[in-house]
């Protein structure tokens, strides 16, 4: 039997940051750990991915970070959405919709 595979498609990392970080801010373990448990375990996201991932996107002014204490007491950087990362987080929601109609559609086809 295959390995199950958990990486995240190329390209859909982005999305899935901009999307956990939408109702509010989290530190980097706890969008690791909202991706996972509302995939249902489905997806994984490793931090030699997101860190360069939430770099790059802090560059380009999508999100912003700062340094917070956590629950437990700990020093830990929290990132947050810009206005410019809410915009990019609509148009990346709607390439993904025309992406997943197109696959859809080649995949029904009889």
């Amino acid at each position: 039997m295959p390995k199950a595979k958990h990486d995240v498609l190329q390209g859909t990392l982005t999305l899935l940051i901009l999307k956990t970080l939408s109702p509010g801010p989290r530190h980097g373990y706890g969008i690791t750990q909202h991706i996972q448990t509302v995939s249902a375990e489905s997806l994984r996201v490793e931090e030699g991915s997101l860190y360069p991932a939430l770099h790059r996107m802090e560059q380009d002014g999508w999100i912003r970070s700062e340094w917070a204490r956590t629950d437990s007491n700990r020093r830990a950087r929290v990132y947050s959405l810009t206005p410019e990362g809410r915009r990019q987080l609509e148009a990346e929601e709607e390439s993904w919709k025309r992406l997943t109609d197109g696959v859809n559609r080649v995949l029904s086809f009889v």
